[in-house]
């Protein structure tokens, strides 16, 4: 039974990772992303200008830098899809792309952040400003961190039996597949709230809260196939940095900076300690 369940759910996984990878969901991904921040423009100038009233979401389009925080939205929904469709290739390059995402959380909160300036004296705007260097380095200094961490990254198979890696593989498809559609019932919810009270809640962080569950999960798994204390450690040790990155999505200015940057370095550092200790073990392509 479980392996019939295990080959299902791997066929499922592999048609919708398919269709989503494919060239041409890309350009209708792009497509779709610049028509919805033409149409956002032409929508708050259209309401600034009083030639349309929009209700409770007058407030948002008055601001003729929504569209911004509109596209960047759209495109952190997207990313979080890809996160999903990357979780059973490698665990390791799912978090390296939970801490993608973090960066451009922070450049998204650097654009809101420019939409709230409206006189451009530095009596102003200057919190505003501090706010967005801030924003703006905290997420380059994670694009960089990442940068050497993916060269540096060792992918081993779990274990030597092929039969295992292949199960290890379907289980965290199988597991990809109940994100799916925990991610699909989180955007039904966000976007009930958003028609009946105009406010978006933008639950990047309920999602992390299950990515949190979903690699313990993963760890748990694991166990059925290795005891290596260096794989079990390298795999705890990535649901801490998940942690990490939950906990900046829920506190406030700068320290959500900080504590995104920190968890890109514990990243960093457990790729070189786990290099360090397994230099003897041959690349492979993929990281069971």
């Amino acid at each position: 039974m479980e392996k019939i369940i295990l080959n299902f759910s791997e066929k499922i996984f592999n048609k919708l990772k398919s269709g989503w990878t494919n060239p041409k969901a890309n350009k209708i991904s792009s497509i779709f992303l610049v028509s919805i921040f033409i149409v956002s423009i032409i929508i708050s100038y259209l309401d600034r200008s009083n030639l349309i009233s929009l209700g409770k979401w007058d407030e948002y389009f008055a601001n003729p830098f929504f569209a911004i925080e509109i596209s960047f939205t759209l495109l952190l929904i997207l990313e979080l899809l890809s996160l999903i469709f990357v979780l059973p290739k490698s665990v390791s390059n799912s978090v390296g792309k939970q801490l993608e995402l973090l960066s451009l959380i922070f450049i998204r909160a650097a654009f809101k952040e420019f939409s709230h300036i409206s006189d451009f004296s530095w009596d102003s705007m200057s919190t505003s400003v501090i706010n967005m260097l801030f924003y703006a380095f905290g997420a380059l200094i994670i694009f960089v961190i990442l940068g050497f961490t993916y060269k540096l990254q060792l992918h081993t198979p779990i274990t030597n039996i092929e039969d295992d890696n292949r199960n290890f593989i379907q289980s965290k498809k199988l597991l990809a597949l109940f994100l799916l559609i925990s991610f699909f019932i989180i955007g039904i919810y966000d976007l009930k709230e958003l028609f009946n009270s105009g406010n978006y809640l933008h639950s990047f962080h309920t999602f992390y809260t299950i990515l949190i569950f979903s690699d313990i999960i993963i760890v748990l798994i694991a166990l059925r196939y290795t005891l290596n204390y260096y794989k079990i450690f390298r795999y705890s040790a990535y649901v801490v940095a998940t942690i990490f990155i939950r906990i900046s999505l829920s506190i406030k200015p700068y320290y959500d900076v900080i504590i995104g940057i920190i968890a890109a370095i514990f990243v960093l550092f457990l790729t070189l300690s786990y290099n360090y200790f397994l230099r003897d073990i041959p690349k492979k392509k993929l990281e069971q």
